[in-house]
């Protein structure tokens, strides 16, 4: 069966997560899991810790802002989810590449 549709873009990331998981505390039991991609986690760094408007992150992730758009609704719908649920964030890798040139 061959794939549909465009193949992925690679996206550009900044640098590498330093953490790839956070787990609820308080919570008996093994929590469920939801994983977050390294271009979500990338695309939050850049909307809600840098500040930057979804144009000029998506210039700097070398994606249109519609894509960028569409990662970071993805990346915060998945965020409230494990927060209201007490889920375990696990940061995945993905189809990008790290510019070593930026640093955080």
């Amino acid at each position: 069966m061959s794939l549909r549709g465009r193949p992925k873009k690679q996206r550009v990331l900044s640098l590498a997560p330093r953490i790839c998981q956070f787990s609820p505390r308080g919570k008996p039991g093994r929590p469920d899991e939801v994983f977050l991609r390294a271009d979500e986690f990338e695309a939050i760094y850049q909307a809600d810790h840098l500040g930057k408007t979804q144009k000029s992150a998506a210039v700097s992730m070398h994606i249109s802002q519609q894509t960028f758009s569409r990662i970071l609704q993805r990346a915060r719908k998945t965020i409230a989810d494990s927060l209201v649920t007490g889920k375990i964030i696990r940061i995945q890798e993905g189809v990008q590449e790290i510019d070593l040139t930026k640093s955080r």
